[in-house]
């Protein structure tokens, strides 16, 4: 068990039967009244994100969610196969468990799975990930104003703006969790 008192960034505690992970948290003593744990929280499986306010003796289950690191096989259609390294295990999941971001993951690239009693809600690619670019417009010689960015597809078929200076068949280095251009790898 778990008291709103004991909340911290990144905790996870069962909710009405939800999974909800701690945002951030403020523990409140108003000069009157009784003292009160302001909290915003996410649903871990929906993603909605919630404002609440719980009495610090308040009682939440303890949410234990398992992380498996799969590597991703392929595709067929709507359903994308991941391999457990370990077992030699194939599991597929729907592309609706799939986040935004897994359009900058390729073939064979290990992917962490986050499940909640069995069911998977989501897909976290790698943090950083390096893809080749296969199509772009060649920069304009003499187009040098300040942060001057045209649109480049990837090899996953992702489309990211990068700077006037990069040319097909660069490899590049790819935040996944903003689908920014960082660097030339």
């Amino acid at each position: 068990m778990l008291t709103a008192g004991d909340f911290k960034n990144g905790v996870t505690f069962e909710k009405d039967g939800q999974v909800c992970q701690v945002i951030e948290f403020q523990h409140v003593k108003p000069g009157k009244g009784a003292a009160f744990v302001r909290t915003k929280y996410k649903n871990v499986v929906t993603g909605a994100i919630r404002e609440e306010s719980f009495n610090p003796t308040a009682k939440f289950e303890n949410a234990v969610i398992e992380r498996r690191d799969l590597e991703y096989l392929y595709n067929d259609g709507d359903l994308y196969y991941f391999m457990d390294q370990e077992s030699y295990e194939q599991i597929p999941l729907n592309a609706e468990k799939l986040g935004d971001n897994f359009k900058f993951v390729k073939e064979n690239t290990v992917c962490r799975i986050c499940s909640f009693k069995g069911n998977v809600f989501s897909v976290e690619p790698p943090t950083f990930v390096e893809l080749a670019v296969t199509e772009t417009e060649p920069g304009v010689r003499g187009d040098t104003a300040t942060n001057v960015t045209k649109a480049a597809t990837l090899e996953t078929g992702a489309v990211i703006k990068v700077p006037i200076f990069i040319n097909e068949g660069d490899v590049l280095r790819i935040d996944t969790r903003t689908g920014e251009y960082l660097e030339r790898a």
